[in-house]
């Protein structure tokens, strides 16, 4: 039995984010798939990517612990918010961190999941791919997550907890197809 480990990564750092509340929904509903933990991964104590800290080719603490938990990881779940057509500047200094020599992303699986207004988010799926291209990251195509967060009914609480239904079923399937192409990249 292969237990699929994966890193969720919120590009948020918002205390009620609804990306991080869509990673906290991903570890409660993996309890209910087979073979897959769920571990979420902070990126609020990066620092910004700076070579002049890389020093006798070690990283901070702080970088290097991220980058071995990138390391063991099978797969990744990015909760990427949009801003501004693209991926966010935390997310975006954390992967260029984990590209560093060596690049402890590559061959793995990834899933990308966000919400939004009228396109939750789907834009920032278009950089991350393109991202993923040059990181050897092999993206799922389907199912996509994109979720309006402002459509009516309500999709988060106000703490950024999910509690739409529908979109909880979606999300358990983002994790179900994740986990399948991570065993399939084994």
């Amino acid at each position: 039995m292969t237990v699929i480990k994966i890193a969720a990564i919120s590009g948020s750092l918002r205390k009620s984010s609804y990306h991080t509340g869509l990673v906290r929904s991903a570890i409660e509903l993996s309890e209910s798939i087979d073979e897959i933990t769920i571990q979420y991964v902070d990126i609020s104590s990066l620092p910004m990517l700076n070579t002049d800290l890389e020093i006798d080719g070690k990283y901070p603490d702080e970088v290097e612990a991220f980058r071995q938990i990138i390391l063991k990881s099978d797969c990744f779940l990015f909760a990427s918010p949009e801003y501004n057509y693209s991926l966010t500047a935390p997310l975006k200094n954390a992967i260029d961190w984990a590209s560093r020599p060596p690049n402890v992303w590559a061959n793995k699986a990834a899933a990308i999941v966000s919400t939004g207004g009228s396109a939750g988010g789907g834009r920032a799926h278009y950089h991350l791919r393109q991202v993923g291209v040059f990181l050897d990251l092999h993206f799922i195509n389907k199912p996509e997550f994109v979720l309006n967060a402002f459509q009516p009914p309500a999709k988060f609480d106000s703490d950024g907890n999910l509690i739409d239904l529908q979109a909880k079923e979606r999300l358990k399937s983002v994790l179900v197809a994740l986990k399948a192409f991570a065993l399939r990249l084994q």
